[in-house]
């Protein structure tokens, strides 16, 4: 064993002897141990099988006893013992403090025995016989004796916290499985949302809403949900190649006007904010609403919007084949313009919409007068064949910008 000093045959010969012995004792041993250990917490009773324990602590006494009195060159069965035993009782959920605390009470109680069994009954008159020749050997293996513990200990402690971090590892593996499930909104099997409520610790009926911010981190920056937390809200978040998944519990009191100004003093976006949805099952569908909320925001854009302030643009693009049919037969003739001329035409619309159709506002926002702007929206009237004074026409001519816009022309 590591540490232990050079020994005479007759030393071993002794620790041979004397471990022997102790064997023999080891039933009592193990009483006096599992005794000791109830006195000390009640958890050993409650946690592990009364029988079963026994003969664990039986074993790996029996095995240390052996490891005390063996050869350096023999394996260290002790240690490949205390590693099960480690692995063993992180699984059992059993608290590491107790498992260090049976290894070093039970080094003691060996320990302890060993000096009894070397020094003797007492006598009539009270005096200790024995061999002081056999107490000096042990005296000079108790570096080992203590050695051989700390290394046991060190081991299963050792063994017990890589089991727990590959326990929690798999938990959390088996959390994020459940929560991507009910994000997919595919069918699932019963009971899913329950047993996401319980491992996630959310309600399983409650006021949620899905957020997915665009992946934009070309900077190194930190990702944006590591800054993104609120009074009132709990965030969970998922990463993507492509984006960051956000699950938010709102409470009972938290508007979806409060969640979108939080996130839009945490990141620049693009996101999108799906509608509240009633309870985890809801999560597919709010996933895929807030998906369709951050398709309404154009290529170079940013700020977090929210599907229902949004829902019109949200048709749009809910129905790409549709949407590119509408700017073919409202914007045809004006796409077949020279670039510049038809970037300054939409730009006007856009504007002119964007001020409520104020004519004068537009024109403060584009620095041209506002009979300037008037030209230019009767020309884009006689290019669409449309006119801005109908309802059903200012609609098509909205909805079609808005598609052209977010195809990125």
């Amino acid at each position: 064993m590591s540490g232990r000093r050079a020994r005479t045959g007759h030393d071993w010969a002794v620790l041979t002897e004397a471990g022997t012995a102790l064997l023999d004792r080891l039933p009592e041993l193990v009483d006096q141990h599992v005794r000791e250990l109830h006195a000390h917490s009640p958890l050993y009773a409650q946690v592990l099988s009364q029988d079963q324990h026994w003969q664990e602590i039986e074993q790996a006494m029996r095995i240390g006893i052996e490891a005390i009195s063996a050869p350096k060159s023999q394996p260290r069965r002790d240690l490949e013992y205390a590693e099960w035993t480690g692995r063993r009782r992180a699984q059992q959920g059993f608290p590491l403090e107790l498992l260090v605390h049976s290894y070093r009470q039970a080094g003691y109680l060996i320990w302890d025995a060993l000096l009894e069994g070397a020094a003797g009954a007492e006598g009539a008159e009270g005096s200790r016989g024995g061999d002081p020749e056999k107490l000096a050997v042990l005296m000079r293996a108790a570096t080992t004796v203590f050695a051989a513990v700390d290394a046991e200990t060190a081991t299963a402690s050792e063994a017990y916290r890589a089991t727990e971090a590959e326990l929690r590892h798999r938990t959390d593996e088996r959390l994020q499985a459940l929560l991507d499930a009910l994000l997919e909104g595919k069918e699932s099997p019963p009971g899913l949302a329950a047993r996401a409520a319980a491992g996630l610790d959310l309600p399983e009926q409650g006021r949620y809403a899905v957020v997915v911010l665009r992946l934009e981190r070309r900077d190194g920056r930190e990702p944006f949900h590591r800054r993104i937390q609120g009074a009132g809200m709990r965030f969970i978040w998922r990463m993507r190649t492509d984006c960051e998944v956000g699950v938010v519990s709102l409470g009972e009191e938290t508007t979806l006007a409060a969640l979108s100004e939080l996130l839009a003093g945490r990141c620049p976006g693009p996101g999108g904010i799906s509608p509240v949805v009633d309870g985890l099952a809801g999560l597919g569908a709010a996933r895929r609403l807030a998906d369709l909320a951050l398709r309404t925001c154009a290529p170079d854009a940013t700020g977090i919007v929210r599907l229902d302030e949004r829902m019109p643009t949200a048709l749009v693009v809910s129905q790409p084949e549709l949407a590119g049919r509408l700017v073919a037969d409202v914007f045809g003739a004006v796409l077949e313009l020279d670039p510049a001329d038809r970037v300054v035409l939409l730009e006007t619309l856009d504007a002119w919409l964007a001020c409520e159709g104020s004519a004068g506002r537009t024109a403060g926002r584009l620095y041209c007068h506002r009979n300037t702007v008037f030209n230019r929206l009767r020309r884009l009237e006689q290019l669409t064949s449309r006119s801005l004074s109908r309802p059903r026409d200012l609609i098509e001519m909205t909805l079609a910008l808005d598609a052209f816009r977010l195809s990125g022309a």
